[in-house]
């Protein structure tokens, strides 16, 4: 290998040294802005546009929501679709990528009344019009503030141009898909559970809820038997039931039990002096869970016995009454039988096996009510108090307006001891439901709701994946889409098989509304309840169009829409918002189908999101999609999990351990951070932390070193300097070789959107075939050779691997491959990321080149580990002074040494392969066989300008140099 040398005369600049302004030290949070302006400027986007003929890839964005700076799992999200729309551009596409916000909802108006309570207004005193352009301009400044913290992370798009469901055109269309499940009969109106905010006084999807650890008091209730078998009613028995939610005992009309499974009737035959029990009291119980149960009640074993089974049938046969019955002044509301029914949800896994029914609280509890025919309570009003005439408890609260519990627990277990019909009391922990906005409890509560019915039949002849919107779904999930990781798939399409109608309504003021009018007078089953009008539809659109969601608020709405269609007096105007996930799950419309940069048939290539997008924009858009256009809008759902720190914790401000993506971009770049999500398995949770970007940091200097080597060796490389591959040597044939082969890869990593798979392989490549093996091999050629062939054919390869290495990491590493690119190709209009990756031969491939070479690579390995023991030892300085003794024994592999320059391959001087037995002591590596190094010396003296140690230094003209350096000397 040749150097700088000390020795005279001074040869130096007679060596082809590497020349090149690419630096060492990136200082990439420098210079990343000025590239960011640099392809504002030039308009890089705009041109990508302009180039014909190609397939059109659409990727279409789920929209983050406009309130906040980005946080880390932003940055993994946006960075891992930008690299899905720039590979897919330099691999031939047409690549659109418009970025989109999500603005209407609760968090934004959430956000406006806490500045009203800060100056002790009410919010419900504003005018609804002026509240909702406060809401709006509070969105317009959050979606100007992370535009750019995006474009800041090399994100590609039309920035200029984004999607917002706030604009007058989306909310218009957002209410036209709406009117779609108005007239194809799938719109309702109905009474069931919800899960409620008591603290937002809304309706939430399940989407908008997570749960947490919370405390709360565990209650066994006695329900008296009052009817059925004489062996029940003749002494007092009761079914004894357990609930989590104290509160909803005054709603209870009914007591479930599971039919398969084992009950008996127990006795208590003695007690401790605190205990609820009584000696002689009867209860009914399942078996599996009696030992619990009594022990919660303070009965240990000694102090109850089993009388008999309870089957079935008797189960069937028995009405209990409600145990607030018989109080004074609770007749009126708790006079009613309490009858036992069949239920498949009920279990002997916890409580008592016997499941509290009430309808207005719960899905199976409404389910049983729906079949069974049990009436409806409405007790808890919208902020979970108590109607204020319930007697006993009127006005006491389930969750206070802070989310604290309120008094409505601890006044039904207090009432609740008065005729003796607890068993037991314990505080527990449960994780429940909570609001992810307020962090407030989540209730289950009954109120009058819009629902898009999701197994009726949609009456629009788009019936080529089903008749239903969850027939559609699931055959889409299944027929219609490709899912990365596949595992995307289970879980959404285990939630469509079991989900409930979709609630679509929310009472609130910062949204989309339900463009819908009622009857007055009509009830929700009737076919005239809702107002189906082609006339009265088009005059709200073309309002919206104009004026946007703001119309629907304006004085004389009603009046206006229904004009002299219908009598204003005969109907009443609906007041709602729609959920924001029909907002976003309305995007296909707005975005793919009518812009002009969407797509063809309104579908796109690509939905990517996080997986908890599955029970949120994946499922919303798949549900809204196959009720307005019969089948998904997406052919791609790819996921990528949750962001976490070094230890595998989720991040949180009172641990400390946030990582903010502006931190990052700050002290090491973005490319850095990009360089982060293309490091890691992005379908499972990632970790990040300091530590982690330090690796992430080297990994980038390594590459980069390799990356300024080509640049240094192509300065002035030119067409008249190319070598066919026909013409080049071996080991250039084999760097073909490999190009071809990680080409291949590459594309197919890229089409499977697996960057990991993709970096790795070029970064191995990188580091391990060219740096510490190519490079390591071609540095004395293209340092010391004159024009010869061999150096010719090196640095045509370089140039070869310079196109392909920029544009296969290009949407990788954004900035830096546009600062290899301009290194080498500066100009205003020049850019990487306006070109495509090179096309490879197919005929570059040779597998039995590769095969052979993989044995001599394999036989390098002996060599210059042995000389490694020879230079710890210091019996040598560098490799250049061995002239080491090879012994082979496989005759194809010491044929193929033979006819190769394998000293320039080990990087020696000299070097000797033979056949010959290896003498005991011979260096050798178990992992290849067959091969054994005895080291020797180099013979001769060592050249003044290539630093080999040849015999033939110092016979030539020019004072101390070998003949290869003469020729280049006298060229």
């Amino acid at each position: 290998m040749c150097a700088e040398t000390t020795d005279k005369p001074e040869y130096k600049d007679t060596l082809n040294l590497p020349k090149t302004d690419f630096p060492m030290r990136a200082g990439l949070p420098q210079r990343e802005p000025e590239w960011l302006a640099r392809w504002e400027r030039i308009g890089i986007y705009d041109r990508l546009r302009e180039k014909a003929g190609r397939k059109p890839f659409t990727l279409h964005d789920g929209p983050p929501y406009a309130n906040g700076h980005l946080h880390i799992g932003h940055a993994l999200n946006k960075t891992i679709k930008d690299m899905i729309v720039r590979s897919h551009q330099m691999m031939g596409f047409d690549s659109r990528y418009v970025p989109g916000w999500d603005c209407h909802g609760l968090p934004i108006e959430w956000k406006i009344e806490e500045q009203y309570r800060a100056k002790g207004q009410d919010k419900d005193k504003v005018d609804v019009v002026d509240f909702r352009q406060e809401c709006r301009k509070f969105a317009e400044g959050w979606v100007d503030i992370q535009r750019e913290e995006f474009k800041r992370l090399g994100i590609t798009g039309n920035w200029e141009d984004p999607y917002l469901t706030m604009d007058f055109h989306a909310e218009r269309v957002i209410a036209e898909e709406f009117q779609t499940f108005l007239m194809n009969g799938t719109l309702y109106q109905g009474s069931k559970p919800v899960m409620w905010s008591p603290v937002e006084k809304t309706a939430l999807a399940e989407a908008e809820v997570e749960y947490h650890d919370r405390q709360t008091e565990a209650i066994w209730v006695k329900f008296p038997v009052v009817a059925g078998d004489a062996l029940y009613t003749k002494t007092r028995t009761d079914v004894v039931i357990w609930t989590t939610t104290p509160w909803t005992i005054p709603q209870n009309r009914a007591i479930c039990f599971g039919p398969e499974i084992s009950y008996g009737l127990y006795e208590v035959t003695g007690r401790p002096e605190e205990c609820w029990a009584s000696i002689g009291d009867r209860y009914i119980v399942a078996d599996d869970l009696a030992e619990g149960i009594f022990a919660a009640g303070r009965l240990d074993a000694g102090m109850y016995r089993r009388l008999s089974d309870v089957t079935v049938e008797d189960l069937t046969n028995l009405v209990c009454a409600h145990p607030l019955r018989g109080i004074d002044g609770a007749e009126s509301e708790w006079g009613f039988d309490v009858p036992l029914l069949p239920g498949d949800h009920v279990t002997d896994d916890a409580g008592t096996g016997f499941v509290h029914t009430a309808p207005s609280h719960g899905d199976d509890d409404y389910q049983i009510g729906l079949k069974n025919g049990l009436p409806m309570t409405f007790n808890i009003l919208d902020d979970s108090s108590f109607r204020a005439d319930l007697p006993f408890f009127g006005g006491e609260q389930v969750v206070r307006p802070n989310g604290k519990p309120g008094g409505a627990n601890k006044a039904v277990i207090e009432k609740l001891k008065e005729p003796g019909a607890l068993l037991a009391l314990k505080r527990i922990t449960i994780s429940d439901a909570h609001s992810w906005r307020s962090k407030a409890p989540v209730i289950r509560l009954n109120r009058p709701q819009w629902f898009a019915a999701i197994d009726r039949a949609v009456g629009d002849g788009q019936d080529s994946y089903g008749t239903t919107i969850r027939e559609r779904a699931l055959r889409s999930i299944d027929e219609l889409v490709a899912w990365t990781p596949r595992t995307g798939r289970n879980r959404l399409h285990s939630m469509m098989e079991v989900r409930p109608d979709w609630v679509l309504s929310r009472q609130r003021a910062w949204g989309v509304p339900l463009t819908c009018f009622t009857k007055v007078g009509a009830k929700p089953d009737d076919a005239d309840f809702l107002l189906r009008n082609e006339e009265v539809n088009a005059r709200i659109l073309d309002a919206f169009e104009a004026e946007g969601a703001d119309a629907w608020y304006k004085p004389g709405a009603k009046d206006r829409f229904l004009g002299n269609t219908v009598d204003p007096a005969e109907y009443e105007q609906v007041t709602d918002i729609l959920d924001v996930w029909f907002d976003s799950g309305s995007t296909h419309a707005f975005v793919l189908r009518d812009r002009a940069d969407g797509t063809e048939d309104g579908i796109a290539d690509v939905y990517m999101e996080g997986t908890d997008q599955h029970r949120g924009w994946f499922h919303s858009s798949l549900l809204q999609a196959c009720g307005t256009m019969g089948r998904a809008p997406y052919r791609n759902v790819v996921t990528h999990g949750f962001t976490l720190d070094e230890k595998g914790m989720k991040m949180s401000k009172s641990l400390g351990n946030i990582i903010a993506p502006e931190k990052v971009v700050q002290q090491y770049g973005a490319d850095i951070l990009r360089l982060w999500v293309a490091q890691t398995d992005y379908t499972a949770d990632q970790r990040i932390g300091p530590e982690i970007l330090k690796g992430v940091a080297d990994s980038y200097r390594r590459l980069r070193n390799t990356l300024r080597f080509m640049l240094g060796s192509l300065g002035d490389f030119s067409e008249a300097d190319r070598v066919a591959p026909a013409d080049m040597p071996e080991l250039e044939r084999w760097v073909l070789h490999r190009l071809a082969e990680l080409d291949a890869k590459v594309r197919d990593g890229y089409a499977r959107f697996d960057f990991q798979e993709v970096f790795q392989a070029v970064f191995t490549f990188a580091t391990v075939d060219l740096s510490a093996f190519y490079f390591d091999i071609r540095k004395d050629a293209l340092y010391c050779d004159g024009d010869t062939l061999q150096r010719r054919a090196a640095r045509t390869v370089l140039d070869l691997l310079f196109h392909r290495l920029t544009t296969w990491l290009a949407p990788i590493l954004v900035f830096t491959m546009e600062d290899v690119w301009l290194t080498r190709y500066p100009g205003e209009g020049s850019s990487v990321h306006l070109v495509d990756i090179p096309e490879t031969p197919a005929k570059w491939r040779d597998e039995a080149l590769a095969r052979r070479w993989a044995g001599i690579r394999a036989a390098r390995r002996v060599v210059t580990a042995a000389l490694e023991v020879a230079r710890t030892e210091k019996v040598i300085g560098a490799s250049l002074e061995a002239a080491p003794v090879v012994h082979v024994s496989d005759d194809t592999l010491r044929a193929d040494l033979a006819v190769l320059p394998f000293e320039d391959i080990c990087i020696t001087s000299q070097i000797t392969v033979t056949d010959a037995p290896a003498e005991t002591g011979a260096f050798t590596l178990p992992e290849v066989p067959g091969v054994a190094v005895v080291f020797a010396k180099a013979d001769g003296q060592k050249c003044a300008r290539c630093w080999k140690v040849l015999p033939d230094v110092g016979t030539h003209a020019h004072d101390g140099v070998c003949g290869r350096c003469e020729g280049a000397l006298s060229a």
